[in-house]
């Protein structure tokens, strides 16, 4: 995780729960969208065009009142969204940077190239091709660590290309940065009103190093101290902006963005 630039990145979902039902009381102007067919209790709502779509999911069950003032403000905060590696800033280095350490007796491991399966080897390609072209990783040569790709078959029948990180995280210490006990986080969402889920992008940090966790949490906590345990709950990537009454849920969006 790291480059410059301005720390907000989020995926293109977000979605709204409620239980009463009070209007947002702000202005604002009409808003035209594409509003796809509802699956369940989520709509999805496309900003972009139809050759490059930009998709947020938002809750089916609002009033007109709240969709509309909701669908403004995500148009307004447009920039804090992406949905490809080049849509990404990153985070400047001053706020958070993930290092390598590794124990003082450990010996550098090249691990043993494996093969892939013919099936999985041009899409793997691609991957790496796409990380390269916008700066994610470069080419490095000698190293004196090397570590296999692991393609993983997702549901969709595409790859999600990893790394056995295995041996290097053996060489790493711990970081003792602390995360949040998910039970008191859970607990700390009871009795609100509206809850809107979002998850974080990494832009150059792999979440399958050791210590990638607690990096993250720990520019989620620089970033949103003041408003977690508040109005923001924050487990490494996974973040729940909250409000007890539904006309302070766009309020405390805005501030979460």
């Amino acid at each position: 995780m790291s480059s410059h630039g301005p720390p907000r990145n989020y995926c293109g979902a977000l979605k709204m729960n409620f239980k009463d039902m009070d209007s947002f009381d702000h202005d604002f102007d009409p808003i035209d969208v594409r509003v796809s067919p509802t699956t369940g209790d989520v709509e999805t709502v496309d900003f972009g065009t139809e050759d490059q779509p930009r998709e947020l999911k938002i809750s089916s069950p609002l009033s007109t009142d709240e969709r509309d003032r909701l669908i403004h403000l995500l148009r307004s905060y447009f920039d804090v969204f992406v949905w490809s590696y080049k849509d990404m800033p990153g985070l400047d280095p001053s706020i958070v940077q993930h290092h390598l350490p590794t124990l003082p007796h450990a010996r550098p491991v090249k691990q043993k190239l494996r093969r892939l399966h013919p099936r999985w080897s041009l899409q793997v390609k691609e991957k790496i091709q796409k990380q390269l072209s916008v700066g994610f990783i470069s080419v490095v040569e000698y190293p004196e660590w090397l570590d296999n790709v692991v393609p993983i078959l997702k549901k969709d029948g595409k790859v999600r290309v990893c790394v056995d990180f295995r041996d290097l995280n053996k060489a790493s210490p711990k970081e003792d940065f602390s995360l949040p006990h998910i039970d008191l986080l859970v607990d700390s969402t009871a009795g609100h009103s509206m809850l809107s889920f979002m998850d974080g992008f990494f832009r150059v940090m792999p979440f399958g190093l050791k210590n990638a966790g607690a990096t993250y949490q720990r520019a989620a906590t620089t970033l949103f101290h003041d408003m977690m345990h508040m109005d923001v709950e924050v487990y490494v990537d996974d973040m729940i902006v909250k409000s007890r009454g539904r006309a302070d849920h766009l309020d405390a969006l805005e501030r979460f963005f």
